[in-house]
């Protein structure tokens, strides 16, 4: 399947280049651009942009923000943040020539979706939220502290699936063999001695700081400002969103609709059959 994707790389304000993988050429219709969670790469959303893409011939971009993936990493970790990320984003977008899309943000992605609909309206014409919302659990965030940055010694993709098992499995019992090993494919870059981790793990450091008993920003006046159609997603089992959040999202925004991925944690992986059929409905329910 990646004999269909093409990568392109972009030199970012402080010249670091930039990756992203398309499938498919502009045509008229909505591309779709898809936006990894905090450590997660571009190759996350290959099956989701195959679907998309088979069943309405759409332009499908996926982003390695700066340290993942095919992206450079950065020499100044305090950069990995979301202002310049969202930069990085914008740069992208305006050099794939994309001025309006539809959005599907995977965690830290959604966020960057939400700030882009409440910053530049006329780009987005749907969002796609993958366990993110407004409101977000603290201990979510605690627990994401204590494992980013951190691999013990993998040798082979058979131990990498297996650690990940370990970590994540009480949360995605329904995720089969295939998915763990899609997902550790491509969590790690192989190496001839050892699995290494695909993002700089100076990321870990971007999270020292978070104390899980201080307030977090109030996300609910932009999410509720949101013009454009809405799918929001929530693993069953998401320590992240939790089941009334989700529900608030639905009440506080008449745009936005709900789906529950059933045996997944945060965040569902995208790649069961029912999901990946109920996001093609909502894009393809908001048209060209």
């Amino acid at each position: 399947m990646d004999r269909e994707l093409r990568s392109h790389f972009f030199l970012s304000s402080d010249g670091l280049q930039l990756h992203a993988l398309t499938l498919g050429e502009p045509n008229g219709l909505l591309p779709v651009v898809c936006l990894p969670g905090l450590t997660r790469p571009a190759r996350d959303f290959v099956v989701l942009a195959l679907h998309l893409h088979r069943a309405g011939a759409r332009r499908v971009v996926s982003i390695d923000y700066r340290g993942r993936g095919g992206s450079d990493w950065d020499t100044d970790w305090t950069r990995y943040n979301l202002p310049v990320e969202h930069g990085d984003l914008k740069l992208m977008l305006d050099a794939l020539e994309i001025s309006r899309a539809i959005f599907v943000g995977l965690s830290r992605g959604g966020l960057h979706a939400v700030t882009l609909a409440a910053t530049q309206p006329e780009r987005v014409a749907g969002l796609v939220l993958n366990d993110v919302g407004p409101q977000l659990e603290p201990q979510g965030l605690a627990n994401i502290k204590t494992y980013i940055g951190k691999l013990p010694l993998l040798r082979d993709i058979d131990e990498a699936v297996a650690h990940f098992k370990r970590l994540m499995g009480a949360r995605f019992p329904a995720v089969p063999d295939e998915d763990w090993r899609f997902y550790a494919g491509n969590s790690l870059n192989i190496t001839p001695e050892r699995m290494r981790l695909s993002y700089d793990p100076q990321l870990g450091r971007t999270m020292e700081q978070f104390d899980p008993t201080a307030p977090l920003p109030d996300l609910w006046p932009a999410f509720e400002a949101i013009g454009a159609p809405i799918l929001a997603l929530r693993g069953e089992n998401s320590d992240l969103l939790s089941p009334e959040a989700h529900a608030q999202m639905a009440k506080r925004n008449p745009l936005c609709q709900l789906h529950v991925v059933p045996g997944q944690g945060h965040a569902p992986l995208l790649l069961d059959t029912p999901t990946l059929n109920r996001i093609g409905k909502f894009v393809e329910g908001i048209g060209v």
